[in-house]
């Protein structure tokens, strides 16, 4: 049984939730996570192996590590009296979705760096996509996160979300990149794009999820892929127009070791 915790979500487009704990009651988090905590709260770091001796532990971690998570998870746990409050915060914008577990089957499977925390009792494992077209096409690889118990989880996704109820054998295709979650109960595959030239010429991938019902599905608008290419991209710009401030760039170079604390000039 996972702890019954309350919580807010604070913030628009970069938002943090703020859990509050009674006497005894814990939260698990990615590590580095962590923005605030308050009196009482004390954290520990583990390879979340606990009951599972250090074999257990470091199989979790390496599971944990597939998903692109980090090897170590921590434990926030209220030693004090009354009410305690530890906040975490996402790595980049977009927004947190609550999920109460014991509401989608105890199980959700969602894209494999998306956990932020949940509550003590819920397992993040590892789950591979069932056919290997989606795992080498489907733009996540083959392998999702799985999140079980009945409990609170939380995890981030760019951008707006978009949260769609599926009726049995209704079907969306999706970008790839901008499926963040859903639960097992639906079906998941990819789809090549029937127009090659739309798929070259339109900006568009040459396959897109396939998503089949019943059940419900998490879209996000901004996947961090997407933001990470744009990054990448403008800067190669730059760089390829040489861009400098300052004289022949000297002062570029200068202000930025100095702000850098590079003292090698």
């Amino acid at each position: 049984m996972a702890d019954d915790i309350d919580y807010k979500i604070i913030g628009d487009d970069m938002q943090i939730v703020e859990v509050e704990l009674d006497p005894g009651e814990a939260v698990q988090a990615e590590a580095g996570a962590m923005m605030y905590m308050g009196p009482g709260i004390q954290m520990q770091t583990t390879t979340g192996g606990e009951g599972g001796g250090l074999l257990g532990g470091l199989k979790k971690g390496l599971k944990r590590a597939l998903t692109g998570e980090s090897f170590f998870i921590t434990n926030f746990t209220h030693r004090g009296s009354g009410k305690g409050h530890v906040a975490f915060g996402a790595p980049f914008p977009g927004k947190v979705i609550p999920m109460d577990l014991s509401e989608f089957g105890g199980s959700v499977l969602c894209q494999k760096d998306a956990f932020l925390c949940a509550a003590r009792g819920v397992e993040v494992d590892v789950a591979f996509t069932r056919k290997l077209g989606a795992g080498f096409f489907g733009g996540e690889g083959f392998i999702l996160q799985r999140l079980r118990g009945n409990g609170m989880a939380f995890i981030h996704v760019g951008g707006t979300v978009v949260r769609k109820e599926l009726a049995p054998g209704e079907t969306y295709h999706v970008d790839t990149g901008c499926v963040a979650a859903f639960t097992e109960t639906v079906s998941y595959d990819i789809t090549w794009s029937r127009d090659f030239k739309n798929a070259l010429f339109g900006g568009e991938g040459v396959v897109l999820a396939t998503l089949t019902g019943p059940g419900t599905v998490y879209m996000q608008s901004l996947p961090f892929s997407r933001l990470a290419d744009r990054i990448f991209a403008a800067s190669a710009y730059r760089q390829n127009r040489g861009e400098r401030s300052g004289a022949a760039g000297i002062g570029d170079d200068l202000l930025g070791g100095l702000l850098g604390g590079d003292r090698s000039f």
